[in-house]
């Protein structure tokens, strides 16, 4: 048997995938779980083989989470299921050590298929996925660009920004024009918007 734990804030999206994988009897359904800060302690009480993460969860994303379960559990392999279909969630995903990357509207075949190839020692990317990642290439944002623009989408002035991150108010303005250069932005606002959809933050 294939042991699987769910993880996804969105309970009706959340039973519905465990009432699919239950269907399959070389699938048992050990966990489901809501929020990032569940996955660990779910994962460490259950030993799950896969690990079915959704990115955007409350507490803590998925692309966190991956990289704690890779470091407290590394036998539990990881696959990334989401709705945000973003080259740059792809990269950062495989970055953080995940196995594979579905998006939630691909067929069930195709899910469950993902599961057996990473519990086998595989890796498994959306073809479309993959292929749109290797054409928009990888973030442009330096590690600190990235860190700036998500100061920004909390909102704030740049002082603001500069006391969260530890830095000067010059070395703010001068990460955040660098971004909005780099996301071909004309406002903070935008390039935040752009980084976003590119999946770079």
């Amino acid at each position: 048997m294939i042991r699987v734990l769910l993880a996804d804030d969105q309970a009706l999206v959340r039973g519905a995938l465990a009432s699919l994988l239950r269907m399959e009897s070389d699938l048992e359904v050990v966990a489901e779980v809501g929020s990032g800060p569940e996955v660990l302690p779910a994962a460490q009480r259950t030993a799950p083989d896969i690990a079915l993460v959704d990115v955007q969860m409350p507490g803590r994303d998925g692309l966190a989470v991956t990289a704690e379960l890779r470091h407290a559990l590394p036998d539990c392999r990881v696959l990334i299921c989401t709705t945000f279909s973003r080259p740059g969630y792809l990269s950062r995903a495989m970055s953080a050590g995940a196995a594979g990357f579905v998006v939630k509207d691909s067929r069930p075949e195709q899910l469950i298929n993902a599961i057996r190839r990473v519990h086998a020692g595989l890796r498994f990317v959306d073809p479309a996925l993959a292929a749109e990642s290797l054409a928009s290439g990888a973030s442009p944002l330096t590690d600190r660009e990235a860190d700036v623009l998500r100061a920004a989408a909390e909102g704030g002035t740049v002082a603001d920004m500069a006391l969260a991150l530890g830095l000067s108010a010059g070395t703010v303005r001068n990460h955040l024009s660098s971004a909005i250069g780099k996301t071909q932005a004309r406002t903070r606002a935008e390039a935040v918007r752009v980084a976003e959809t590119s999946g770079w933050l």
